[in-house]
């Protein structure tokens, strides 16, 4: 095992929703730290920039406090320099036409979908490409709906229909479904001819919020999840939140768990009013889903605006992937980083969300382990967790832990 694994550690904290001001950089025995009025603390990351992601928005009202009529879409914007893209959150945007044509540059366009999703949302996603718009035609391929599917097999369907119908390099690839559609879709945009235009319609809010946003793609390997992949940026992302109407209830607590994770950790003002709506959350109020989401955007765009492709602090986003949100926060308070209270909190707000406090009764800790093993997280051998650490909205990306803390929390959730 490396030495210089061992002493990885990354903090983040919270930045109460401020503007991130310009940076300022120094380097240390090969370590970068960041440092800003918004508190912010950034170790062993790689000094290698060669651009920027800047999240900025429209105002939104915290809807609980007013609600008012139908509006423009609300507009986050990614800066990438030419890979640029805007992010349109609101209800009834497939309806308009506009947002999705300004993105088409070519004339051809291959909608990525899958059996749920197509019977509800194509022929309205084919109507918002080609209304007024004859000169574009639009090709479609319906896949296996699952995470089971998200492999090299299925993949080669999207090239199979792409090339039968002749596209060229300036083709749209447009990804209509959950995460799986999206990053498959965006694998293959990246790959066919080296490389073609796509656009997001996340269906679920764990798409919206979370996978839809900053670029990641790929495809799982009978060994790992997500271990083939690329980073791609989409030329827009269109949300349109009346497609959470048709979202089953399972699916819904799914992203939500996305959701809080931002709260979680940095953005605790978030944290807090989520616990005040969680209920309008589940209802699926319609003002206060947008609010979520466009709070999760802002959230997720600031982070990856400062780590694109994942070489330290974007990888805070994956907390609660490795072993779950209360495991990890169970970890958190046996180190002592953590105090009760939090979590107490955390357990609360997960099970007002109607999500699972505990792994299926069927997994060991000898089944946790070996899926550890192979977690993207590893470096050099050693798994890295992104842990909590200190007040509400504040986390660790690190390495350097009990171990024996790990075991405990184990074998507190799971079977020997």
């Amino acid at each position: 095992m490396a030495s210089t694994a061992t002493n990885f550690s990354l903090s983040l904290c919270a930045n109460q929703q401020t503007p991130i001001p310009k940076p300022s950089f120094f380097s240390n025995n090969n370590h970068l730290h960041f440092n800003s009025n918004n508190n912010w603390a950034w170790a062993s990351v790689s000094t290698s920039r060669k651009s920027r992601i800047c999240a900025t928005s429209s105002q939104v009202m915290d809807p609980s406090a007013a609600k008012s009529e139908p509006a423009l879409p609300t507009i986050v914007e990614v800066d990438l320099g030419s890979r640029s893209y805007p992010i349109y959150i609101g209800s009834g945007l497939l309806n308009q036409p506009d947002y999705l044509q300004r993105h088409v540059h070519g004339k051809r366009v291959l909608v990525v979908t899958n059996e749920t999703v197509a019977p509800l949302y194509l022929d309205k996603v084919v109507d918002a490409l080609t209304r007024g718009n004859p000169n574009v035609s639009v090709e479609s391929v319906i896949l296996p709906d699952g995470e089971q599917y998200k492999d090299m097999d299925t993949l080669m369907k999207v090239f199979d229909k792409a090339i039968e119908s002749r596209l060229d390099r300036r083709c749209t690839f447009v990804a209509l479904g959950g995460g799986v559609i999206g990053d498959m879709c965006g694998f293959a945009a990246s790959a066919f001819l080296r490389g073609v235009n796509f656009i997001q319609i996340p269906t679920t809010v764990m798409a919206q919020v979370d996978s839809s946003v900053g670029g990641k793609t790929g495809i799982n390997h009978r060994l790992g999840k997500n271990m083939i992949g690329t980073f791609y940026q989409p030329q827009c992302v269109l949300i349109d939140t009346d497609t959470l109407n048709t979202l089953p209830d399972r699916e819904l607590a799914s992203g939500l768990a996305e959701v809080i994770k931002y709260g979680l950790i940095r953005d605790a003002e978030f944290f807090e009013w989520q616990e005040k709506n969680m209920h309008l959350l589940l209802a699926r109020d319609p003002s206060v889903m947008a609010y979520a989401i466009k709070r999760s955007c802002e959230n997720k765009a600031e982070v990856v605006s400062l780590d694109e492709k994942e070489s330290g602090l974007r990888a805070t986003l994956n907390l609660g992937h490795t072993f779950g949100h209360v495991m990890a926060v169970d970890m958190s308070y046996r180190l002592g980083w953590i105090d009760d209270s939090l979590v107490k909190r955390v357990g609360d707000i997960l099970k007002q969300a109607k999500l699972p406090t505990a792994p299926p009764e069927t997994v060991t800790v000898d089944m946790f382990k070996s899926v550890m093993a192979v977690d993207k997280k590893v470096a050099d051998g050693l798994l890295r967790l992104i842990l909590l650490k200190g007040p509400l909205g504040n986390c660790v990306f690190t390495g350097d832990y009990d171990r024996k803390a790990l075991d405990n929390t184990l074998r507190a959730f799971c079977k020997s």
